[in-house]
This record gives C-alpha cells, structure tokens and sequence, in this order.
C-alpha cells in the first residue's frame, strides 16, 4: 500500500494538493470578484459570444459553455488558436481569457476583436492582455495571480458562467453557486489524502491507471469538456499520456481501434464519465460498447456523479479528475506542478 503523505512530502514541492482542495474557496472568491464587476456592464444586443484561451484558461469557457449548453439562447464558441471565425463583427462578444496575460493565441485574438468592433472583457491577472485592455478602456477582470493556470479553474470558470447567465437573463445564479461551493466542500473530504486507498475513489483511480494509458470518454455536448480537462491535468500533473474522445463520434472511428492483434491494447484502461442528462441513445451506445471493448483492454471504469444539478454533476468530475491526477503524479514520483515541457516549447518559440 502506498504511503501518500510519504510521497507528497517528497514530490508536492509547489503543493498542488493545497490548490486542488481549495477549490471551494477559489470558486467562492471567483464569484465575488466577478459578480461585482459585471455589475456595470451591459450585455444588451449580444448576439453571439466567442471565448479566445488556451489551456487552463480555456477549459473554463469550455465548462460554462457546457453546463448552460441547452438552457442558452445565445451561441457560445470557445476559439483556441489566433484568429477569430469569420462572424465575429460588432453584434458579438468576445472573451479573451488568458491567465499570464501573455498568451500569444489569445492577444492576437484581441487585436482581431479589436478591428472588427466586437464588444470585448478580458480576463487576467496581468501581462499584456491588462495593458491592452487599459489602453483601449476594455473592461478587464483582474484575477488573483500566482497559481499555475490549470489550478485556477474556479476564476477561469466563474467569470465566464456569470457572463453567459447575464446575456440570458438566468436569475437563479447566486443559488447555483453558493449550492456549488457546500457541495464541494463536502466532497473534498471523500477524496483528502487522510482517506485511506481503499475507501477514497481518487486514489483507487490512479492505482488502476498508473502504468496504462487512459482513454477518457465523455458525451457530446455534456461531458466532453470533463474528459477534455481530465485529460490535460493527467498530463501536466502526473506526467502522463492520456487521451480523451465522446460518444457518439468515437463509435464512427475510434472503436475500430479496438480489433487490434496481439497485446498492445492491454496498456489502455477506458474512464466513461457518466451524466445522467445523456441521451438514451447515448447510454445505449455506452452499453454496447463496454460490452465489445472490456475483453480487449485492462479495465473500464464507468463514473458516475453525485450532485442535485447538472453543474453540481460536471464538478464532481472536475474534483474527483483533478485528485486523481495529484495521486498518480506521486505514483509516478513526478511533482504535479512543474511544466518543463512547455516552458522549454515557450522558450523556443521566442
């Protein structure tokens, strides 16, 4: 059995574990800030919304846009890379998300806002996304800094959530939130490192994907942003090759995959993130699948979420993912806040 603490002690240098626990708070912070900032904008006459970020800050637009996806009457679109899609004109709102405030995709995305008179926020702590926002008097959210941008999610989120339940006219939010924050607090508990392996679905996670190659599977439109995030904090935090797909695209494709010969398919291990707003075809679709794959690789496991609501749901997976990828990194004796990878790519790129 494996000694966490033991293991945090000596790899937690940063400590993300502290980071990944306190999400309550961050969220509960997020909401405040925010809430009083949009205060005094208008968000008449929108008639799209586009979401420029990258990364960690983009998986937060990708979240908000997933969680409100059937209850909005605007379109949402979250934009990774450098231009903008061709509507964006002066009916649109543009997002530009970048929590170093140095992200080269998402300024070049505010220049292309910029020249085509779209309505614009910002979100930041600093860099050259707050100098340009300033300069331009575009409104600009300043978030708190010095945590890596993957382990600020509440402030990538909320914001976003806010924003969108603005333009729609949801009345209901402050409840969603503030019911959020006591459930997840609860739910921390569940997954702390003082849970013996056991009994804490977190660890007993990484035990079984430690040494594999996950393939995260979520659902169109519902989860695919979960298996999206999963997926990257399996690879900055634990250093670890993951991939994710959804239902129903990957019954098209990937699923032939799975008439491979011989012992390669035996590294993999499939994480199903279920949801019970899935439609029933969906859930067909899951069923069949695990019936014609689960011979074929080491193991499925099919996770299913606590939570009285859809955001409540998406964020039960969000913690339980983000503390599986903390244990695994320890099970791989990788400290899950360091980025060398991707600052050696920065470096290079100039």
């Amino acid at each position: 059995m494996q000694d966490y603490e033991l293991l945090a002690d000596k790899y937690d240098i940063y400590k993300m574990y502290s980071l990944i626990y306190g999400l309550p708070e961050q969220i509960e912070e997020a909401f405040d800030i925010s809430y009083k900032f949009l205060n005094g904008i208008s968000m008449k006459n929108i008639k799209h919304v586009v979401i420029a970020g990258m990364g960690g800050s983009a998986i937060g637009g990708e979240l908000a846009k997933s969680i409100l996806e059937f209850e909005l009457k605007v379109p949402v679109l979250v934009n990774r890379g450098y231009k903008l899609p061709g509507f964006v004109n002066n009916e649109s709102l543009v997002i530009a998300s970048s929590y170093s405030g140095n992200t080269e995709e998402t300024l070049s995305c505010y220049e292309d806002a910029k020249n085509r008179q779209a309505s614009m926020i910002a979100i930041t702590t600093g860099g050259k996304l707050k100098e340009k926002a300033l300069k331009d008097k575009v409104p600009v959210l300043i978030i708190p800094s010095g945590l890596p941008p993957r382990a600020a999610i509440g402030y990538s989120f909320v914001p976003i959530y806010l924003i969108l339940a603005k333009i729609n006219s949801f009345l209901d939010v402050v409840e969603r939130i503030q019911s959020l924050q006591k459930f997840l607090k609860k739910l921390r508990e569940d997954f702390a490192k003082e849970v013996p392996g056991g009994q804490n679905k977190a660890k007993m996670l990484a035990g079984r994907i430690y040494g594999k190659i996950p393939l995260i599977y979520g659902s169109q439109g519902i989860t695919e942003a979960v298996a999206m995030r999963w997926k990257g904090q399996l690879n900055e935090n634990s250093k670890h090759p993951a991939f994710y797909n959804v239902f129903p695209e990957l019954n098209h494709n990937e699923i032939m995959g799975y008439e491979a010969e011989g012992n390669l398919l035996k590294n993999f291990v499939a994480v199903i993130l279920r949801m019970p707003e899935e439609h029933e075809r969906i859930d067909k679709r899951i069923k069949i699948t695990r019936d014609l794959i689960q011979d074929k690789i080491t193991c499925i496991e099919e996770i299913w979420p606590r939570g009285e609501n859809t955001l409540e749901r998406i964020f039960y997976h969000i913690m339980l993912g983000d503390f599986v990828s903390y244990y695994l990194a320890l099970l791989n004796e990788k400290d899950p806040s360091e980025i060398n990878f991707i600052n050696t790519l920065k470096q290079r790129m100039g």
